[in-house]
């Protein structure tokens, strides 16, 4: 059984609270508990916390970690702590009270209900259908990160031509996320209708690597361009988020310099993430990067 992981240099270090039963174990094979996962929050929050920030969140909840089944949830807890901010949304299907993140407080309540990760909306609370990012969610067919890899270099230069400043990160998963930081303004289907057209061009740009075809058979190995994060009320999971997957991978910032066919996203987990946050954030200037995307809208058809 592994050790638990170290806590980041500078991080809180005394145990996360409010944490029923600690010890209970979330990752068999790693070894890896409940509290472990609360404790590697604490240290990430800094960094974390500009992501979550007034934003409403989706809970993944998994109660017993990789032992057992997991359940989507939008409905806000009964249970969290007096005082969690939350957010009600009147959508076709009826009313959500969603949970509002942005305190450590409500970060720990969370990982307490079994959320592993933590999956965001880009509408802030007070503008819910004004995103404050786009995302491009690359997933690889064949299950190979160097596939995604060489997708997300190809959606920067894309993005380079549109004199947009994008950012990389992995998702936790087998795929990647590139985010576009932009100036709130432009509604949630005027996004998403950028978001395809931008993965439809691309894709009939480079055709015998990317589709934008939903049906995994008809992707025909090719990665998977999904703009489809950028619908209101979907989510993505945000930077520094940990998920349920073996080893305990965390959804990382990079470097565009990073992404090459040799990197393993695997090697970025709870385990060893206090030496990463030793190193400069990527993502230090993300939300001093927000920008317009009238220009972009106006050359895509150029692409």
């Amino acid at each position: 059984m592994a050790s638990r992981p170290r806590v980041a240099s500078g991080s809180i270090a005394r145990p996360a609270k409010g944490i029923t039963h600690p010890d209970k174990v979330f990752w068999p094979d790693e070894g890896y508990t409940k509290l472990d996962l609360a404790q590697f929050y604490e240290s990430v929050f800094p960094k974390l916390r500009p992501y979550v920030q007034g934003h409403l969140l989706t809970l993944e909840r998994c109660p017993d970690g990789l032992l057992g089944e997991c359940f989507f949830q939008k409905e806000k807890p009964k249970g969290m702590p007096a005082g969690t901010p939350s957010k009600t949304i009147r959508h076709k299907t009826g009313i959500t009270h969603y949970v509002v993140g942005g305190s450590l407080k409500t970060q720990l309540a969370l990982v307490n209900f079994g959320c592993i990760a933590v999956h965001v909306m880009a509408g802030s609370a007070n503008s819910p259908r004004q995103p404050d990012w786009i995302c491009f969610d690359l997933d690889p067919q064949s299950g190979e990160f160097r596939n995604a890899a060489q997708a997300g270099l190809r959606v920067k230069e894309a993005l380079d031509r549109l004199r947009l400043t994008c950012f990389a990160k992995t998702s936790g998963s087998r795929g990647m996320h590139v985010f576009v930081p932009i100036r709130r303004g432009p509604d949630a289907s005027d996004v998403l209708a950028f978001a395809r057209k931008f993965c439809e061009r691309l894709a009939a740009a480079y055709p015998h690597e990317l589709t934008v075809e939903h049906s995994i058979e008809a992707r025909a190995g090719r990665v998977y361009l999904d703009p489809f994060r950028n619908a209101f009320g979907q989510t993505v999971v945000t930077p520094f988020s940990v998920r349920r997957r073996p080893k305990a991978p965390v959804s990382t910032p990079l470097d565009w310099s990073e992404l090459t066919p040799k990197l393993d996203p695997g090697t970025f987990n709870i385990g060893n993430f206090s030496e990463r946050l030793r190193w400069s954030d990527p993502w230090a200037g993300f939300f001093r990067a927000r920008q317009s995307i009238k220009a972009a809208a106006k050359a895509l058809s150029k692409l």
